[in-house]
């Protein structure tokens, strides 16, 4: 039986789950995109289909944009990460044509040859001081450092234990460096601790990395930081914590939840990312060993065999920091939390269910993709851009409408997306309970 619903719902492309189409088979490797291009074209028709969009404007708080068949659609904007609203501070545009006038726009090599530029080389050292490390190792991308920190250490005879949640390129840079992966239950450290009894009861001689975030993106919640560093110390592994949702946003002082938990310096492996806070793309390990920061440079493909961050990018990065380690970024992060707690308690006063506890990362749930999917046709209509999230994001069945606040949002930014995303889930589910009726009715 073919996997697309030929029913009324299937063919309007509520049902489905980009899940059926992850293992094709046949030889044909040009062929095995045609059953997933027909059901997502079957979405985009009916308007179902709100990823790959382009934005018009400058992505703040307001926003034009166009669907990726070239629909128009304006709104206030909650789809994009810029959680102290960095991008349009003018001190970032002036440091950034600075940097053009300097250096020019291009880095114009691997950071292991020539693309280091001074602005970078200024830019490890910030990054370190700031986590209390010894060292940083700039990445081209923090995919790349997730990805590239695991890929760089971990060898096919040692061992991975890591937060079944935990971020996609810190699953495949652990499936591309070893077999040997345990899985514990999410912020689980009694699982945590019985897949280390487990290992090392086998295995004393081999290394084992323990891997967890700092914030998760999809659910908005946080390990335990101190005692897992402590579960790691007991049972000789070493700890990674991905910390590119929280560094930044959160903490009196913009440290994160290593900062919050007193955890500074503590940690063995930081992994981090510019593009959700520093208004760039680009990404970070630090640690507290010159060795293993040279190492990295030489053994992590992904920063080896990619050009380096441009000078433009580690200058706009430089400059961040400095503006989240000053007042005005202890002004503009609780400014943010000021809007992340009116934005989770307007939605509970609307029976809109949320996850996690407050950060810059607002979900609400949704649960079923073909409610959600309704709910993303309709907000651009009631001028809301919001990100729906399903699988592979999620898991098939927890859909979630996932809002990234920023500094910059007004309260009445706030109220207009609450009043949207309340109207468009309780038309969704009229909608749905029409569908179901109708199809009882002709079955019976």
């Amino acid at each position: 039986m073919s996997i697309i619903d030929t029913s009324d719902a299937g063919r309007s492309g509520l049902t489905g789950s980009a899940r059926d189409f992850r293992v094709p088979g046949g030889p044909d490797l040009l062929g095995r995109g045609d059953g997933f291009f027909a059901w997502q074209q079957t979405r985009r028709q009916n308007g179902y289909w709100p990823f790959s969009r382009s934005t018009e404007t400058r992505p703040g708080t307001a926003c034009r944009a166009r669907d990726d068949s070239g629909n128009p659609m304006e709104g206030v904007n909650f789809s994009s990460q810029d959680y102290l609203s960095l991008a349009a501070h003018p001190e970032i545009a002036e440091v950034a044509t600075d940097a053009v006038k300097r250096f020019g726009v291009h880095s114009a090599g691997s950071a292991v040859l020539v693309g280091n530029t001074a602005s970078s080389v200024a830019l490890e050292r910030r990054i370190a001081d700031f986590l209390e490390m010894e060292q940083a190792v700039l990445y081209p991308t923090g995919w790349a450092a997730g990805y590239g920190v695991i890929r760089g250490l971990v060898r096919s005879a040692d061992h991975i234990v890591m937060d079944a949640l935990s971020h996609t390129c810190l699953q495949e840079g652990a499936s591309a460096s070893t077999q040997n992966i345990s899985l514990f239950r999410h912020l689980d450290l009694d699982h945590c601790r019985s897949k280390l009894q487990a290992i090392r009861a086998k295995d004393a001689r081999n290394g084992v990395m323990v891997i967890t975030e700092g914030l998760f993106s999809m659910d908005s919640d946080t390990p335990d930081l101190a005692a897992l560093q402590a579960l790691c110390n007991e049972y000789s592994a070493t700890l990674m914590v991905d910390v590119a949702h929280d560094l930044g946003a959160l903490g009196t002082e913009g440290r994160g939840h290593i900062g919050i938990q007193g955890m500074l310096g503590k940690v063995d492996l930081v992994m981090g990312s510019f593009s959700k806070t520093f208004a760039s793309n680009g990404g970070f390990v630090a640690t507290n060993r010159r060795a293993i920061k040279e190492y990295l440079r030489y053994y992590s493909p992904s920063t080896t065999f990619s050009n380096a961050l441009s000078p433009v990018q580690t200058a706009v990065i430089g400059k961040a920091f400095e503006i989240v380690a000053s007042a005005e970024g202890k002004m503009l992060r609780e400014k943010l939390m000021r809007n992340v707690v009116s934005l989770r308690r307007q939605f509970g006063e609307q029976g809109l269910d949320v996850y996690g506890d407050p950060s810059a990362i607002v979900c609400a749930k949704v649960g079923a993709e073909s409610i959600a999917r309704m709910v993303s046709r309709r907000l651009p209509t009631l001028g809301l851009l919001a990100n729906l999230v399903e699988y592979p994001a999620v898991a098939k069945g927890a859909a979630r409408f996932r809002l990234q606040v920023m500094a910059g949002h007004s309260e009445e930014n706030i109220r207009h997306a609450v009043k949207a995303i309340k109207l468009a889930v309780d038309e969704a589910r009229i909608m749905a309970a029409v569908r179901e009726a109708r199809s009882r009715a002709m079955a019976a």
